[in-house]
């Protein structure tokens, strides 16, 4: 099969790959390449490459894969597209993600159709092919000046090897179009007390004993590279001391940008390409994160979660793009977050741990899925609603915001989510008449009510108030609905269903404004649409509320 390539390449690639180990934060170094690209006056895409099998991140548990991104157009994806998303306020698609079980599901697609011509179909050229043309057809698609490329794992696995062949082909076949990142680790013993080079000499030897020579080394480390250490690695990688950079652990990781640009990275990969500056203006940019890393004044957050935990670790990865929604909101009314993660299924074991809550200034009730730890947040859920504690719940958090007080002030003790209980006498949340086929076939992968839909805000609402438009555009992922059968009641005791969808399904609910002053809820994710410098409204209304009580 013939790889296919437009006559003319206008596209730069900039390829960013790992060492070591993995985790190192390859995602936050591609987003900040890409903006420091975009504040030179250039246009920028980015993909990420998975390499396992699944076809899509949509039946990985938060716990072992992180967060799952959702993408405009449906896609569930791996969390680093939101940072892509974040940094370089772009909207991307489920194909600028490519796992293996895409790539082989296509192969094996293609064989089947004969398009192969009888040939026998092989990993090198025909799965690599597969992989550039994926690439190709993306980055024609985006029209960009460049596009990123982050492949997942580190350089040793043999589940990426196909990926950094398919790479290594499209340097030889574009000279001068391609360039390489390679991020890998650089320990500080503590038994020594210095910082230890010798990971990534191994790891660029990998690196290059598959064909690849790197252009840029990121080190990436608990403090900063010092000249000492960055001459030792460009002695033993062939890399020049100036294109190696440091990426130091960050309190606030959207300095890295500001960082990179002071060590002139940026400059160094436009020179590689023969390029200029179109533009250069960071501005906006350092003063957000000035206000994050600086403000001397402190807004309190208490997210209440199931996923924080993962043996005996903790993993706020899980609830990265909430998170991250807080700090914009934040950071925009002039505050620095300060966060307190509290397990829901630890409340369910300790109720008097709800009264952490009395020292925050909001709660806020992420998503998820299934009954472990739902009691713990539903306990959370009713002591901020009669405390009068500003809260939001998203998603799951907000279905189960109508499961508890449908159980406390509606008087309807056995309600719950037929998620959890599907014998329940008061089923106030059931799951959407389309899904239920799904689910009785064992269809879970990408079949969920995904993407972005049209929301229908009433008006004199908190939600209108907020949003200040009859119509708006958020991104979901759920089965599971507000019963219609148990609208009027809830809405005759206050609780006031503020958005919806076009055909009718429940997309937020807020209790009347005597009951409680901030008590909202989306169906939606509007952590998917925050962005640094223009957070969602959502956040915003919920800090600003917090800090001001108006």
């Amino acid at each position: 099969m013939t790889c296919y390539v437009d006559m003319f390449i206008m596209t730069r690639y900039i390829f960013v790959t790992g060492g070591v180990v993995s985790g190192l934060g390859k995602g936050v170094i591609t987003a900040s390449i890409g903006k420091l690209l975009q504040s030179r006056g250039y246009s920028v895409t980015a993909i990420k490459i998975d390499p396992y099998l699944n076809y899509d991140a949509g039946t990985l548990r938060p716990t072992e894969h992180g967060e799952v991104w959702v993408t405009e157009d449906g896609g569930e994806i791996d969390q680093d597209l939101g940072h892509y998303e974040r940094f370089m306020d772009i909207t991307l698609s489920k194909d600028h993600n490519i796992t293996s079980g895409k790539i082989y599901a296509s192969v094996i697609e293609k064989e089947r159709r004969g398009r192969y011509l009888g040939k026998t179909v092989q990993p090198i050229p025909h799965v690599t092919d597969e992989i550039k043309n994926w690439i190709y057809r993306v980055s024609r698609k985006s029209g960009a000046d460049f596009t990123l490329v982050e492949i997942g794992g580190v350089v040793g696995d043999y589940e990426n090897i196909l990926f950094l062949e398919a790479a290594r082909q499209m340097r030889m076949e574009h000279p001068g179009k391609v360039l390489f990142v390679h991020v890998a680790y650089v320990p500080i013993l503590k038994s020594l007390g210095e910082m230890k080079t010798k990971p990534v000499q191994h790891s660029v030897k990998e690196l290059r004993a598959i064909g690849i020579q790197p252009d840029f080394i990121v080190a990436r480390g608990e403090g900063e590279l010092d000249d000492v250490r960055r001459a030792k690695i460009s002695l033993f990688t062939n890399v020049d001391e100036r294109d190696i950079f440091s990426a130091p652990d960050l309190e606030v990781v959207y300095e890295l940008p500001l960082i990179f640009d002071k060590m002139g990275f940026g400059d160094r990969i436009l020179e590689k390409f023969g390029l200029k500056s179109v533009a250069k203006d960071l501005s906006e940019w350092s003063k957000f994160v000035d206000v994050l890393k600086n403000s001397n004044k402190i807004v309190r957050v208490g997210i209440v979660g199931k996923y924080f935990r993962t043996g005996i670790y903790n993993l706020p990865d899980a609830y990265i793009s909430v998170i991250e929604s807080v700090k914009h909101a934040a950071a925009f009314h002039g505050y620095k977050p300060s966060f307190m993660y509290i397990n829901s299924m630890d409340i369910e074991k300790d109720p008097s741990l709800l009264r952490m809550l009395d020292s925050v200034d909001c709660v806020i009730i992420p998503g998820g899925f299934g009954a472990r730890g739902v009691e713990g947040k539903i306990m959370a859920i009713r002591y901020a609603r009669e405390r009068r504690i500003p809260l939001l719940g998203l998603c799951y958090g907000f279905q189960l915001m109508v499961v508890e007080f449908a159980r406390n002030v509606v008087g309807l003790v056995d309600a719950h989510t037929t998620e959890v209980d599907k014998n329940t006498k008061n089923p106030v949340i059931t799951i959407l008449p389309e899904q239920e086929k799904l689910l009785v076939e064992s269809r879970y992968g990408g079949t969920m009510r995904l993407g972005a839909h049209k929301v229908i805000i009433k008006r004199g609402t908190l939600a209108y108030e907020i949003y200040r438009a009859e119509a708006i555009y958020e991104r979901f992922r759920h089965r599971y609905e507000v019963n219609p059968e148990y609208v009027d009641l809830l809405e005759s005791h206050g609780f006031i269903f503020s958005g919806m969808s076009e055909d009718g399904i429940k997309q937020m609910g807020e209790l009347r404004r005597d009951l409680h002053p901030f008590f909202i809820g989306s169906q939606f994710h509007p952590e998917f649409t925050s962005r640094p410098l223009k957070p969602n409204p959502l956040f915003s209304a919920l800090i600003k509320y917090s800090v001001s009580g108006k």
